[in-house]
Parts: structure tokens; C-alpha cells; sequence
């Protein structure tokens, strides 16, 4: 369910975002605009919400308006078309185009480094970081591009990531920090959103993505629950590999 919510003292920042339920909650009591309070509970990698209490019904009009982007002019892309180009800015600040790496495919997932929810950022990078291990020896890059391009600058990623990025030489992250309307371009075209980045209020959807060497969109792999095995088969089937 989608919630936005307020701060989590010394955990989360307001942010809004897709939460866990569990297996018996009702769905139907809820309306979209409500106001609730609610438990959040994390068992290792994996959490939840529950314990709802539905407080009352706002109206989101606006703010639906506002956040989702009715006006960008970029619309998603086709399976098999081609998505546009875009630089960002590696660990050292280098700018690095998705056209530098004309020859191999490129498996792209987006992220920000304040993510606190394992299954959600966190997890997305270690999925990288096995199927980066399990295809090294294959022309295909494992790019994890942040989308909190006011906070992600190079310099905050390299404190969280250099020793994983140094670690596989097919595993990638990239600031979008400066590069605001390449962003914009290829996550609108590529079928994920995110907002709230100038107000400090996050929310986002989950999905990656596998692009041809020629920068076609090849096949797309949404929300939290994917299973590396299944996408690196699926990856070993598109590449035709053994």
C-alpha cells in the first residue's frame, strides 16, 4: 500500500513510499486520502506494516496533481525502443554517458543512498551486486543510478559505495546530482517515478531495467519481490547465453 508518511524519528525521513501488509488485512476499509496511524515492524530483510487506524479522509487533488509529473511532456517508452541518452557523474565526478557503454548490455536500477527499508534500496543493491557476480565474465553492466540527485552527490555515494563499486569492475553507481533533466528523460521513459526530491519528502516506485547495446529497452523487472535466479536466467536467455 502506498502511504505517505511523517518522519520516523531517528529512523526515516518523511517519505512516501510502498509498505509491506500483512496477509490478513483488509484492503477494502481503506480509501485513498486517509489519514492513519500504523505500526511498522522489520524482521531482518523484510518488513511490514499493521496495526492500522484510520484517523480520517483528506483530499489529494492537488498534491496527486503536483507529485506525479501530469505535465512532463516524456512519455514511456515501447519494448524494443530506443531510450534516450543521458550523463551523470561516476564516484570521482567523472561525467559518464549510458552511451559510453556502446557494446554491452546494461541492467539499470534506480536508488537513493537514504533509503532506510532492507527490502527496498538496500535490497536492489545487493540483487545487483549477485547478478554483477554471476555475469562478470559477460558483456553486461550493472548500473545503480540515484535519483536524489540534490543529495547524492559523488562524494556521499563514494562514503556509502566505493568499496562495492571498486569491488566488481561490472558494477556501477552514478550520481544524478547536475543532471536533473537526463533523469527526468530516461526514469519517465523507463517507466519509474519518483518525487518529493525538493521538499525532502521521498517517495518513489521500484523497477529495473535491461537496455540492448544499441540502447533499446529490452525487458523490465518491477517492485520488491523479483528473484535474482529468475532475472538471471531471464538475462541469460536474452543474451543467449549457455
Amino acid at each position: 500500500m502506498l502511504i505517505k508518511h511523517d518522519e520516523i524519528k531517528d529512523f526515516m525521513m518523511q517519505m512516501t513510499m510502498p509498505f509491506n501488509l500483512k496477509e490478513d488485512e483488509n484492503l477494502d476499509r481503506f480509501n485513498i486520502g486517509d489519514s492513519i496511524h500504523f505500526n511498522l515492524t522489520i524482521e531482518g530483510k523484510n518488513s511490514y506494516a499493521h496495526n492500522f487506524k484510520i484517523i480520517k479522509n483528506l483530499n489529494l487533488e492537488d498534491v496527486l496533481e503536483d507529485d506525479f509529473w501530469e505535465q512532463n511532456p516524456y512519455d514511456p517508452v515501447e519494448m524494443g525502443d530506443f531510450i534516450s541518452d543521458g550523463s551523470f557523474l561516476d564516484l570521482d565526478s567523472n561525467l559518464v554517458s549510458l552511451s559510453d557503454f556502446d557494446g554491452d548490455y546494461i541492467f539499470l536500477s534506480y536508488i537513493f543512498s537514504r533509503c532506510p527499508m532492507p527490502n527496498m534500496c538496500p535490497a536492489v543493491i545487493v540483487k545487483n551486486q549477485y547478478l554483477a557476480q554471476k555475469l562478470n565474465e559477460f558483456n553486461i553492466k550493472f548500473i545503480l543510478l540515484s535519483f536524489d540527485h540534490l543529495y547524492d552527490t559523488p562524494s556521499i555515494l563514494k562514503q556509502s559505495y566505493e568499496q562495492l563499486n571498486n569491488r566488481f569492475t561490472n558494477l556501477i553507481f552514478l550520481s544524478s546530482f547536475g543532471s536533473e533533466k537526463d533523469l527526468n528523460i530516461i526514469s519517465r521513459q523507463t517507466g519509474m517515478s519518483f518525487w518529493g526530491i525538493e521538499d525532502n519528502d521521498i517517495g518513489h516506485t521500484m523497477r529495473s531495467i535491461l537496455i540492448s547495446p544499441d540502447g533499446k529497452l529490452l525487458s523490465t523487472y518491477d517492485g520488491l519481490d523479483w528473484e535474482v535466479k529468475d532475472v538471471e536466467k531471464n538475462i541469460k536467455e536474452i543474451l543467449s547465453l549457455p
